[in-house]
């Protein structure tokens, strides 16, 4: 049972993994470098935490790339 269950959370996890990669590929990073990307994201969480009207902003954003996604 134990191993199910681990095995469970390793699916779970990679399944995490691919989804979040789609991301980088359809905001078109696929070929940047994982330090840029890394900075990215870094930066990004940093701003979101310090301002709600940016947090607004790219979550409009990212909405409207999802509404125009045929998947």
């Amino acid at each position: 049972m134990r191993q199910a269950s681990q095995t469970e959370a390793r699916r779970k996890d990679a399944r995490e993994k691919i989804q979040l990669g789609g991301l980088i590929a359809k905001a078109g990073l696929r070929y940047e470098k994982r330090a840029l990307l890394l900075g990215l994201l870094i930066d990004g969480a940093s701003r979101i935490r310090a301002d709600e009207r940016e947090r607004a902003r790219l979550l409009t954003i990212g909405e409207k790339a999802f509404a125009h996604d045929p998947d």
